[in-house]
């Protein structure tokens, strides 16, 4: 399980980064929750890979500074 949870935090944030993407259109296309990815891209992400953190946070940053 630990392999795939690693899998899909990496693809989720990888497509986030890439597509420009929102926390929801990244959810939709991955087929989970929003609450998933959050968590995904916020608190597992940073343990995991913390360059791929830090671009994720600028599209965050940006995306919510755009609300």
């Amino acid at each position: 399980m630990d392999n795939y949870i690693y899998n899909r935090v990496i693809a989720e944030a990888r497509y986030l980064v890439e597509m420009g993407s929102t926390v929801r259109a990244t959810a939709k296309a991955f087929g989970v929750s929003k609450s998933t990815v959050h968590k995904d891209v916020t608190d597992r992400l940073r343990t995991y890979k913390p360059d791929l953190y830090k671009q994720v946070a600028i599209v965050l940053k940006k995306n919510k500074d755009e609300r």
